[in-house]
């Protein structure tokens, strides 16, 4: 079962949301917009509370963005993975025994054809398909072409938007849109 069954991965943008969070019935969550400085301090605190953090990689701030910085936050930080649209990243996350995830912005069919090389080369645990409100077809037939469980993102705004992604064959949808959380697991406020 994907993310112990979990169907929203819930993305916290700031403090605040990641605070509500820890008083959630959430397991895995989603970390956007970090600071170096407070990375690992906020990790620590979320595994206490029992999380398991999904750590956007290419989105910390003073950190930059290549195989050295991957190793590090494997190593280091220890999230339970790493999310990231760089092939070294994904690469060393697989490395290290974190999930690995690799995002993926579907612009257009050169992008999507690129995106199957991609995948059969870097074989990620994951992928996350960007925007989410692909059409079903398409969701479906990345997951046919690349045998990998797919997780949906960006510009799901609405529920309609939540189905049409789970219709295509996704494993789960992240959204740091806070009333569509509800859709996946209820908090305990």
């Amino acid at each position: 079962m994907h993310f112990g069954g979990q169907s929203i991965l819930p993305a916290a943008r700031s403090i605040k949301e990641v605070e509500r969070l820890m008083e959630s019935d959430f397991e895995y969550i989603v970390l956007l917009h970090t600071h170096i400085g407070q990375l690992s301090s906020l990790v620590k605190e979320l595994k206490r509370n029992h999380k398991k953090v999904l750590l956007h990689a290419d989105m910390v701030q003073g950190l930059r963005n290549d195989e050295y910085a991957a190793q590090f936050l494997s190593q280091t930080i220890r999230p339970a993975g790493l999310i990231s649209t760089r092939n070294n990243v994904v690469a060393a996350a697989k490395q290290a025994g974190l999930l690995a995830i690799q995002r993926l912005f579907l612009l257009d069919s050169m992008a999507l054809e690129t995106s199957y090389r991609l995948m059969q080369k870097n074989k990620p645990d994951y992928i996350e398909v960007l925007p989410g409100i692909l059409p079903a077809r398409i969701i479906h037939e990345v997951q046919s072409e690349t045998g990998v469980p797919l997780i949906a993102g960006g510009l799901i705004r609405n529920k309609e938007d939540v189905k049409t992604a789970f219709e295509g064959g996704v494993v789960s949808i992240t959204t740091s849109r806070s009333e569509l959380w509800k859709e996946g697991k209820k908090s305990k406020q």
